[in-house]
């Protein structure tokens, strides 16, 4: 069964994969396209219905491995990022059907792609869970949050169409830059998965011994040479890289050191595509784009928002306060999770707020929803990974 749901997983990727290349084909294929122009692009409704048959094997996954480990495969980072990755798939499946965007699927679909080959660079060994984590406020508060995000990166993704489509990128300013860097986060993204199945593939590991945030004396394992290294840490390994510089007890050093490879990584990606494309990347892009209609998509990021925060919401503070309540006899402790699921939440107010109060729309609220997602992102890989908390073992 394990084996038949990683399979499952398998085939939604390349379906994914496969829904891309004909979103792409019914954006930029114009011999493909009929005189009824995008709604009518057959190539779109191949993107469309390739995506829900990948939605549907992904879910397979889904249950199988509950079945498998007899409990909602929600509870590490493998199994909570795969899940927001088919959360976001379906979120784009019910946008899709309402407003018909292919350039929507040509962005969405490589994002829900990144986001599952960014889980499986984590352990997926089905192990039981923890203590902690034996409620059944887990399915109800993870999968919620999970909902909500997904929904809100169709935000992201429609925010980010909006900028690629109206920036000039003959200018060289602040704008051009900022969504250089944007597009560079998703490199470094690509470059974490990159670097962490190449080193796998050599069997890299380096053995430390440290003193934890309890002052007890532990163990931790890089898979990637270090550039920092744990709480007065000293190698057990030999012949491996010396860290720069040890990092605090309260700071996970190991996932750190990772996040400092994908940066690393993400740069050079980024500057190999400049040197190819002799412009910004975005200004590369910005052709397949142009009878997209920025009012549209600056709509369209409205609605997948209004949606989409709420049920965060629901799932970030309100369901999470609840089982917080229940697990550690407190509604809230300051936890760094639960400060960053608050910032989240005030963000998106702020945004919903500035869009119905004071109008901002088009490049404004494109920024935000950019702006957004990069918090929610932020909250997944650094804090989740680099700080230690009350969260840490997810």
């Amino acid at each position: 069964m394990a084996a038949l749901s990683s399979n499952l997983l398998l085939t939604a990727f390349f379906l994914y994969l496969a829904a891309t290349i004909a979103f792409a084909v019914s954006v930029t294929g114009k011999k493909w396209r009929n005189k009824q122009g995008e709604e009518g692009n057959r190539w779109g409704t191949f993107g469309f219905i390739i995506s829900i048959t990948a939605f549907l094997f992904a879910m397979g996954y889904f249950i199988t491995r509950w079945i498998v480990a007899g409990h909602a495969p929600v509870s590490n980072m493998f199994e909570y990022t795969t899940f927001l990755g088919i959360a976001m798939g379906l979120a784009f499946l019910i946008i899709y059907a309402i407003y018909r965007s292919n350039v929507l699927g040509l962005f969405t679909m490589p994002t829900v792609m990144l986001i599952i080959a960014y889980a499986s660079v984590f352990p997926r060994e089905v192990a039981p869970l923890i203590p902690a984590l034996q409620s059944m406020w887990l399915k109800i508060h993870v999968i919620t949050v999970a909902l909500g995000q997904g929904i809100l990166a169709i935000g992201f993704a429609a925010g980010l169409i909006y900028l690629i489509r109206t920036i000039d990128f003959k200018k060289n300013n602040l704008k051009t830059w900022s969504l250089e860097f944007i597009l560079y986060g998703l490199l470094s993204t690509f470059g974490f998965i990159f670097i962490g199945y190449l080193f796998s593939a050599m069997n890299y590991e380096a053995t430390f011994s440290y003193i934890n945030e309890k002052d007890q004396p532990a163990e931790m394992v890089y898979h990637l040479p270090a550039f920092v290294g744990p709480h007065l840490g000293e190698m057990l390994t030999e012949d491996r890289m010396n860290p720069i510089v040890s990092m605090p007890a309260w700071l996970r050093s190991d996932d750190l050191n990772t996040v400092i490879w994908s940066l690393l990584t993400g740069i050079v990606i980024y500057l190999v595509l400049r040197f190819i494309l002799r412009k910004p990347i975005g200004g590369a892009i910005q052709p397949l784009l142009k009878n997209v209609s920025p009012q549209a998509v600056d709509e369209l990021s409205y609605r997948a928002i209004a949606i989409g925060f709420p049920v965060f919401t629901l799932g970030g503070l309100i369901f999470a306060m609840i089982w917080a309540q229940i697990a550690w006899t407190r509604f809230w402790g300051w936890d760094p999770k639960e400060v960053w699921a608050l910032i989240t939440f005030l963000f998106y107010a702020a945004y919903l707020h500035l869009r119905l109060s004071r109008g901002w729309h088009g490049e404004k609220s494109a920024w935000l929803c950019v702006i957004g997602f990069a918090i929610i992102m932020f909250n997944l890989i650094f804090v989740n990974l680099v700080i230690a908390g009350l969260h840490s073992y997810a």
